[in-house]
């Protein structure tokens, strides 16, 4: 049978196909443990099909959307992208973001799950503005590779990323087909991604498998997020949370000038009022549910968002993100959860 969709492409390999982040996409290709050891210690390839793009054009779109998110978008050199949190004016999460200045554009990458949103709010703040919203999401599709020795793949499939800086994208022509690649913007989740025509992805993915490349599932790549401590829009983060409470220090610059929710977050900083923190616990038995309140002494002082049973290559654990009231935050304080026991970890965990 002919394969006509990526996602079909991804099935005949043996994928088991879920929803992830707001795209079907491959949840596992029939060993999760096998493909999370891939991610820590050798390249992890996975599809990024959940990974939605705007394009913002027009005079004004530095300017306007420098005004809307929470880092300087304004002195970005060309080819360069921050990660961002877009606000409510009482400075709550309504999403996050990664901007890119394309040059002639600006280019907008963030979670099909949000992307509807995040355009919303866009076209609610473009009143007297030159700036215009396309989103371009089925016409260019991303793969990511992550682990070690993801670097080396890519150098060994013919793209050299040696250059490359955190946040920087390059374009290049590859095996006749053009491609953009982007050196991830999260301190604690070294990957690179690789943007192409929809029509290529079956091209790509075969080739880096080629150069070395194990394809993943969104399984793996859960494990491997809950493991270095990266928190997902959604799930650890949401409107009910300040920017500062989800220790994503790299999405906020304090020089930049006025945006949406700025006197907020710098009265967090200039107060250092700040009651809670996200941060990692090692937990003693099964993974909490989402939502389950940390407790010590009998009182609630916080509760777990993300949660699961991770084989580290010393043995598996269950490990868990959350949130934590600051004077608990030490690490080796000892809570509970309900009849477990758990300790406070920093993250990434290290086991």
């Amino acid at each position: 049978m002919a394969v006509t969709t990526f996602q079909e492409k991804l099935a005949s390999a043996g994928a088991r196909l879920e929803n992830y982040r707001g795209a079907e996409t491959a949840a596992s290709f029939g060993n999760s443990a096998a493909e999370f050891r891939a991610l820590l210690e050798g390249c992890g390839l996975f599809d990024m099909s959940w990974q939605a793009k705007l394009v913002l054009t027009g005079e004004d779109r530095v300017r306007w959307l420098n005004g809307m998110v929470t880092n300087n978008v304004r002195d970005l050199a060309v080819g360069h992208g921050v990660y961002n949190f877009v606000l409510t004016a009482q400075g709550r999460i309504v999403g996050d973001l990664v901007a890119y200045n394309r040059g002639d554009f600006v280019l907008i990458t963030t979670d099909r799950a949000q992307s509807a949103a995040i355009a919303e709010i866009f076209d609610r703040y473009i009143i007297m503005d030159e700036v215009e919203v396309a989103d371009i999401s089925d016409k260019l599709t991303a793969v990511g590779l992550a682990g070690p020795r993801a670097a080396q793949v890519l150098q060994a499939a013919g793209i050299d990323v040696s250059q490359l800086d955190p946040g920087q994208v390059t374009d290049l022509v590859w095996h006749d087909v053009g491609i953009s690649v982007a050196h991830n913007t999260h301190p604690n989740f070294d990957a690179y991604e690789i943007w192409f025509a929809a029509e290529q992805a079956d091209r790509v993915w075969d080739e880096l498998i080629a150069a070395g490349a194990t394809p993943v599932g969104s399984e793996a790549l859960e494990l491997y997020r809950i493991a270095r401590g990266v928190p997902l829009f959604g799930r650890d983060f949401g409107q009910r949370d300040l920017p500062q409470e989800t220790e994503q220090k790299h999405a906020l610059n304090f020089t930049k000038g006025c945006y949406i929710g700025q006197e907020i977050v710098e009265r967090i900083r200039a107060r250092a009022i700040l009651h809670r923190t996200f941060t990692g616990f090692l937990v003693e038995g099964e993974p909490p549910q989402p939502g389950t309140k940390v407790q010590s002494d009998g009182k609630n002082i916080g509760e777990f968002t993300s949660a699961a049973r991770v084989p580290f290559p010393s043995g598996e654990r269950t490990v868990a993100l959350g949130y934590l009231r600051r004077e608990f935050e030490a690490t080796g304080t000892a809570v509970q959860i309900g009849e477990q026991k758990a300790t406070v970890q920093s993250i990434p965990f290290q086991f």
